[in-house]
């Protein structure tokens, strides 16, 4: 009896400890958490969003995680999920903590900011955490934490490859039904997963490429008091290794988001109200430290000047990190040894230089010129040196061959899922069977993949009266709408829009596709929220609308630096939110009022019709219904290879606005259909920028500066720089030498193959994200192949490699590829040729002649290389 006393009181006594334990032992930080969450709340009065907190039973470490997740979330995460979700992520992430062997062993701090946040990045939010801690829990049991990233690594590759999508970041669960994502969604989910089972975990993103066009984000880990870094979805035998292993080397900046105030080792680069941005770029590569003094005219320090460092990337200048000179008008940024281009604004005043990082150690911007008083310039851009970061442990033929056994069935356990998808021929039955016009609405079945029964239960729903306006909506929303839509989502914006007899109505009023928010139902709910006076007057004059979005809502950018967007709904509850989110929401508000309302796809200006489109005035520094021009472009030196140059990929144009900052434009097309005749255009003035990048990565830029106005057109033009070197021999290879093409014959040589002269040989990695970039980029270009007419002979480095090639993922491949396997070790012979880092980092593409003169190489992850082939091509 006196036992059983004693046992029930330790029992007792260990439940008070365990529901008195604090989550923040630093009591000052425990207090800064606690004045963050006090602030956030009582700017959100509205909408009884804090209602969780009044819960009974709430642990005291569930309460103090709870807040310091409310203290630092974006509003959007406040407003479009209730405090219950937010509890049940808390309550997972603390049990899988005791659960797990290494739970003990992680920092509080550690364990604060990278595994109990649901947020990753931007996307969107759903329990993928609860659903991957159940299954993965039994599958890493026993491992070590190494063992158990690695392992979880394999997990995900079961259920998702890389493919190219558009921007907006779907959620992990969506991911698996959709069996793809790109690497922003690889990596979140990658992250989700990891951090389900209690491993820290982290999303690394290079902004820009600087060698290269594009970007990456990819994963680390941290295992036993070190980060590692992997691939997300693509498991190799050993952390710290991945095909990005030599882009990660050139990257002029590498940077995570942490959630909350962050106060770990890595250098600040940012704080904000949601996160703290840290450099990791030195666990990479080698660094410098660059600074930039601002002065004036009389050659004075100019405090609190605008100054953007930018990464040439896709013929533009993408801002990767903005701040503010001190007293003393400096700057300071630690990066890749590479180039950078600089731009600097206050009141009216704007100044531009390069800054090369390890070269440059502090440059000098005067900041005396109003922008139409600038000129134009030629640019030479060179990144950083080409490298590899060294991996964690070396990687023996039998670790490599485990691994290439795994992937081999992991693809096969994903190949079964693929195969519960809708097939054409299936899809096509089905619109036939509903009376739907099958060609179209077929597509959309195959295109929803793993959600394609959402689409076929709308379509099944809907009144045969209302099919074809179904088919309609369905032909506006994005292709990832289809794939993660449900179907009462799509019913209610059928069922709840108002008809209209209007040539605007499909596209600006049925269509509930707005900005990247996640689809919810929202016309009739926001109806209810007006009286119909109120409708009826905003018929008539859409101002209405824009006046009661100055007057109602609190506009707080400094609380959502993210930019997650709260939804339509969300936003008139709480009547708090950021400027982004109070967009969407006026033009949800308007398409339910029947008004057709849309962003501009040029200016990115948000408008309304009245007869014409009208730019909405909010008041603040958004410039609405400017003034218009026009402008005009030369392009005096067409060649074969470049005879219409090509928005984006050679030329864009970027206004420079009231504030002195460049703005984009999102222009689509060639110089022929844009600019050889007048161009439309908002007054003001304005940047054109050219450039063609080299091999190596470095770019010939040029910059030019024009004015426009309302009393004529503007002209400039369009300077396409080029090399003044010829093309060099850089290396030797054995025309002679012998691969096993794909049909199964005898092995053939490359010069059997291709006759005399020049061709392509590619060694390519199967379902490898550098692959299925440079091959939809060949496919891109292949008028280009097919003019020159010489081979491509493509090569996989086995059997499995071949057998997942499918060409025909990739459109139309050039008449002249070959395909096959590299039998005679091409590969490893071209990598001591060339001084490749290694023969395994793929795709490896050479030009060469019947001679055996190597006269290109690429190696890895590179944007744009049909064009830079092309470009070789052109001058031999």
């Amino acid at each position: 009896m006196k036992r059983q006393i004693i046992l029930l009181a330790t029992v007792l006594l260990a439940g008070a400890s365990c529901a008195d334990r604090h989550f923040i032992n630093d009591a000052d930080y425990r207090a800064q958490v606690e004045q963050d969450f006090e602030a956030k709340k009582a700017i959100l009065p509205h909408g009884d969003l804090f209602s969780v907190f009044d819960r009974p039973g709430l642990t005291l470490e569930e309460e103090e995680a709870l807040r310091f997740m409310y203290a630092y979330m974006p509003i959007a995460d406040i407003v479009n999920r209730d405090g219950e979700y937010y509890l049940s992520q808390v309550q997972s992430s603390l049990r899988t903590r005791d659960e797990m062997e290494w739970g003990s062993r992680i920092p509080e701090e550690v364990f604060r900011h990278f595994v109990l946040p649901v947020r990753v990045n931007n996307e969107d939010l759903d329990t993928a955490r609860v659903v991957f801690a159940a299954e993965l829990k039994e599958r890493i049991k026993g491992l070590s934490m190494r063992d158990a990233v690695l392992e979880i690594n394999h997990w995900c590759h079961e259920h998702v490859v890389y493919t190219p999508t558009d921007m907006r970041t779907i959620a992990p669960l969506a991911i698996i039904r959709t069996a793809w994502g790109r690497c922003g969604e690889e990596s979140t989910f990658t992250v989700t997963a990891l951090r389900s089972v209690g491993i820290p975990a982290r999303q690394i993103y290079t902004p820009r490429w600087a060698h290269t066009d594009s970007n990456h984000a990819w994963v680390e880990a941290w295992v036993d008091g070190k980060w590692y870094f992997f691939g997300a979805c693509e498991p190799e035998p050993v952390l710290n290794l991945g095909w990005f292993n030599g882009p990660a080397y050139r990257a002029m900046l590498l940077h995570t988001r942490v959630f909350g105030k962050y106060g770990g080792p890595e250098e600040v680069m940012m704080r904000t109200a949601n996160f703290t941005e840290i450099n990791v770029l030195p666990d990479y590569a080698p660094t410098a430290t660059g600074a930039v003094t601002v002065v004036d005219g009389s050659g004075s320090p100019v405090k609190d000047a605008t100054v953007e460092f930018m990464i040439y990337n896709s013929t533009s200048f993408a801002s990767v990190l903005t701040e503010q000179t001190g007293a003393d008008g400096r700057c300071r940024l630690t990066a890749g040894k590479g180039d950078m281009f600089i731009w600097v604004s206050k009141d009216g005043m704007v100044g531009c230089s390069k800054l090369s990082f390890g070269k440059d150690e502090d440059i000098r911007i005067v900041l005396d010129k109003t922008p139409e008083k600038l000129s134009g310039f030629d640019l030479d851009i060179v990144p950083p040196v080409a490298g590899a970061v060294p991996t964690a442990e070396e990687v023996t033929d039998a670790m490599r061959a485990e691994n290439d056994r795994r992937l081999a069935l992991e693809d096969s356990i994903r190949g079964n899922w693929l195969a519960t998808f809708i097939t054409p021929d299936a899809a096509a039955e089905e619109t036939r069977r509903l009376g739907i016009d099958g060609t179209r609405a077929a597509t959309f079945l195959t295109a929803a993949r793993g959600n394609w029964r959402q689409i076929l239960q709308f379509l099944t729903e809907t009144s045969p009266a209302l099919r074809e306006q179904a088919v309609a909506l369905l032909g506006v929303i994005s292709i990832k709408d289809l794939q993660d839509t449900p179907a009462d989502v799509l019913r209610a914006h059928l069922l709840e829009t108002e008809n209209s007899e209007s040539p605007l109505y499909v596209n600006y009023i049925l269509n509930p596709r707005i900005g990247s928010e996640l689809l919810t139902p929202y016309k009739q709910e926001l109806r209810n929220m007006f009286t119909p006076e109120f409708a009826e007057t905003a018929r008539a004059n859409p101002q209405t609308v824009v006046d009661w979005c100055k007057r109602e809502l609190t506009i707080v950018d400094e609380l959502n630096p993210q930019r997650i967007l709260a939804s339509p709904v969300g936003v008139a509850q709480a009547r708090v939110c950021d400027a982004g989110s109070r967009d969407v929401f006026f033009i949800a508000l308007c398409r339910s009022l029947g008004i057709p309302a849309r962003t501009d796809p040029v200016t990115r200006r948000i408008q309304c019709w009245s007869d014409i489109w009208v730019d909405a005035d909010f008041g603040d520094a958004t410039e609405t219904n400017p003034p218009q021009g026009s402008v005009m472009a030369t392009f005096d030196h067409p060649t074969a290879l470049l005879p219409d140059p090509v928005y984006r990929q050679h030329f864009t144009i970027s206004r420079i606005g009231d504030d002195g900052r460049l703005q984009g434009r999102n222009y689509r097309g060639r110089w022929s259909a844009l600019l050889r005749k007048p161009l439309a255009m908002d007054a003001g003035t304005y940047m054109l920028l050219t450039g063609a990048r080299m091999a190596n990565g470095s770019v010939l830029a040029h910059v030019e500066f024009f004015t426009v106005d309302t009393t004529r057109t503007a002209t400039t033009q369009i300077v396409m720089r080029e090399s003044a070197d010829e093309v060099q021999v850089i290396g030797s290879m054995d025309p002679e030498a012998l691969y096993r093409p794909a049909d199964g014959g005898d092995p053939k040589s490359f010069l059997a193959t291709a006759g005399r002269g020049y061709f392509i040989i590619g060694i390519l990695g199967a379902r490898q994200e550098p692959t299925n970039h440079a091959m939809n980029d060949i496919a891109r270009t292949a008028a280009g192949f097919e003019a020159w007419g010489r081979s491509i002979i493509l090569l996989f480095p086995d059997e499995r490699g071949l057998a997942q090639f499918d060409a025909g993922e990739f459109g139309s491949l050039p008449s002249t590829v070959t395909c096959g396997i590299d039998t005679d070790g091409t590969a490893a012979r071209l990598a001591r040729e060339l001084h490749l880092p290694n023969a395994t980092t793929l795709p490896i593409f050479i030009i060469a002649d019947s001679f055996g003169r190597i006269v290109y190489v690429s190696q890895g992850y590179t944007i744009g290389i049909g064009d830079e082939m092309l470009k070789v091509i052109h001058r031999l």
